[in-house]
């Protein structure tokens, strides 16, 4: 089979016949339906000198959003229906320590015993005609569009455990929110929170074309640039956001953030940026809950599943074939994407 695969660092991945993988006891061989194209893959093979964590180890197939069909069930799966369309969880733990034992196998206790970290991060993953995947990380789409439904392994997913986590601070009248970043997980993270708060939202980036996006979703947006945080804190009667989501991580945005939310506010870094904040006891506003978060548990993802399925959530896409799958990485990696490229194998 065809796939997309990272031979290593500052390397830019290459399309390559491999051998379709047969699945062990426990896992299924999914039929890709569709792989999102990530950031996160491209700070593997552009971004990153070597290995940070020592579990992603190249070569390896890439695509950690994927969703495809059940193809063949390996010894011992039973609950799975053959043919039927699922989300893939991508993290995958040891299933046996606490964090695993609640479905958040992202803070697996025990990560060097597994080796990797999830499909496609360190495990061959959805880039590829084929995967496996272990039974207990599929999540049922029944009817719903499986191609669409990909990014939502992560651009979904991540949002919405920052957004849940952070939604006691936005209970009550005349609460607000404040989204920084509108790529593929800002925007979703707009119109969950559209969903799921009666806050009002404020988002902000420097894209035209991204703010135009938000607004169709109902929030209010302020353009980059100086003021920014004054626009924002105009727009809260002064107070600041009561939730803000740092979709970037960078040191600019993580300072705009600060700058931005509310006394005993939550600020949650979501992106991974690589910014830093030089914190004081003065310098943020009394009380704040100042987090940050790595993907969701798979328990999150049935309910992003629902959340897509009724329609409260509708990712915004550009389908590539597989033989055009590289350069939907160069067009991410050069910033030239305006929505979630997705990889369809199969046409």
């Amino acid at each position: 089979m065809r796939a997309v695969v990272f031979n290593g660092y500052k390397t830019f991945p290459e399309l390559k016949d491999v051998e379709r993988p047969t699945p062990g006891p426990g896992e299924v061989l999914l039929k890709i339906a569709g792989a999102g194209a990530c950031h996160s893959d491209v700070g593997m093979f552009h971004d990153f000198e070597s290995d940070p964590t020592g579990l992603m180890t190249p070569p390896y197939i890439l695509g950690h959003e994927n969703s495809g069909w059940v193809e063949e069930l390996g010894e011992g799966v039973k609950g799975v229906e053959k043919g039927a369309a699922y989300l893939c969880y991508g993290p995958i733990g040891c299933g046996r320590c606490p964090a695993c034992s609640r479905g958040q196998d992202t803070y697996c206790h025990q990560p060097a015993e597994v080796g990797y970290l999830a499909n496609g991060i360190g495990r061959d993953g959805g880039m590829a005609e084929y995967m496996t995947v272990p039974a207990r990380n599929l999540v049922p789409l029944g009817d719903a569009d499986p191609v669409d439904a990909a990014p939502l392994a992560d651009a979904g997913l991540t949002p919405y455990h920052a957004i849940k986590r952070a939604l006691p601070h936005l209970q009550g009248g005349g609460r607000s929110a404040l989204v920084i970043g509108l790529g593929g997980l800002g925007l979703v993270g707009v119109q969950i929170l559209a969903a799921l708060s009666g806050a009002k939202i404020i988002a902000t980036d420097m894209k035209p074309e991204a703010m135009a996006e938000a607004e169709k979703y109902g929030a209010v947006t302020v353009p980059g640039g100086e003021g920014q945080a004054e626009r924002i804190r105009e727009l809260t009667g002064g107070r600041g956001a009561d939730a803000v989501f740092d979709f970037v991580g960078a040191d600019p945005t993580i300072a705009l953030a600060a700058a931005s939310v509310a006394q005993r506010g939550s600020l949650t870094v979501v992106g991974i940026g690589g910014g830093t904040y030089p914190w004081n006891f003065f310098g943020i506003p009394y009380e704040v809950n100042f987090s940050s978060t790595y993907w969701g548990t798979i328990e999150d993802l049935h309910e992003v599943v629902a959340m897509y399925r009724a329609g409260q959530i509708v990712p915004s896409v550009e389908r590539y074939s597989l033989d055009d799958a590289l350069e939907a990485y160069r067009k991410l990696r050069d910033g030239e994407l305006s929505a979630r490229a997705v990889i369809v194998p199969h046409g």
